[in-house]
């Protein structure tokens, strides 16, 4: 068995979800004097490859040290959506089943090819990454429900549309681009889109439901695309911790690891060994 990983970077130029705390690291003891390098850390818990707990949302909810192995652990497909949908875009259920076969009890990754424009990536974007990426709407909360997924996973700063968080009016800017957007793809404005009922519903209503996610997946997730894997994702067995910087990977078996590496023979690679993302499809 061989893994694969699905986590980017995590270093001070990582960017957190907009606002957030980012990584800062100081040295506290050096080898001289001290015999021993030492470092100090503190960031947020929305930074980088990261999982967002119930309690992020739902305040009843488990914290990230209840969660055990046969939920952070388990079968999975992983669905390419980025020849369907590109900036502010709906993607929708019916989409991800055009590609892929979710089965009931699934860990679904989605990969939207924003993970381009990632920190660590040539083509980085950061205002792209985190506030222009496609996202669902309601209709896709309730087949995630239908389908009891156990969680989700998806290659950019939100499961949810940028524009159905608080990123709507912290960017003024780029909401005017989505209005423009919404009225010539979708023929409504965005709060007869994103209505108030629906905010941020990919955390408020479905965490309720154990159904949580994780965001900003990256690495070699490009391998693995509408392929189904065994997939783990290992935050740290953090009490009382409401999310968590995690390390997410897909287990394949010997024989397919030569193939894929063979494979990420085709791509270019980042200054940090990935796979250079592939222009998506639209």
């Amino acid at each position: 068995m061989k893994i694969i990983d699905l986590t980017i970077p995590l270093g001070i130029g990582t960017p957190p979800w907009p606002t957030y705390e980012p990584l800062q690291v100081k040295y506290f003891k050096r080898l001289a004097p001290n015999g021993a390098n030492g470092q100090i850390v503190t960031h947020s818990n929305h930074l980088g490859t990261h999982l967002d707990g119930e309690i992020h949302f739902y305040t009843p909810g488990k914290d990230i040290a209840s969660l055990d192995f046969d939920f952070l652990y388990g079968p999975a497909v992983i669905v390419d959506l980025s020849d369907a949908a590109g900036d502010y875009d709906i993607y929708t259920s019916e989409m991800v089943e055009e590609r892929v076969d979710v089965r009931e009890g699934d860990i679904l990754i989605i990969h939207t090819g924003y993970h381009r424009y990632g920190w660590d990536q040539p083509a980085a974007d950061e205002i792209r990454y985190m506030v222009k990426h496609p996202g669902p709407d309601r209709e896709f909360a309730e087949w995630c429900k239908a389908k009891k997924l156990k969680w989700l996973g998806v290659d950019c700063g939100s499961a949810d549309h940028p524009m159905n968080t608080i990123v709507r009016t912290w960017m003024p800017r780029q909401a005017k681009e989505a209005e423009v957007h919404f009225e010539n793809n979708y023929g409504k404005p965005l709060a007869d889109i994103f209505t108030e009922d629906k905010y941020q519903l990919m955390h408020i209503e479905l965490f309720p439901y154990g159904i949580i996610h994780a965001e900003c997946l990256g690495g070699d997730i490009d391998l693995l695309l509408n392929e189904r894997v065994e997939i783990g994702c290992f935050p740290w067995r953090f009490v009382d911790g409401e999310s968590c910087i995690s390390r997410i990977v897909a287990f394949v078996d010997d024989d397919r690891y030569a193939e894929l590496m063979e494979k990420k023979k085709g791509f270019s690679l980042t200054k940090f060994g990935d796979c250079v993302c592939q222009r998506p499809q639209i």
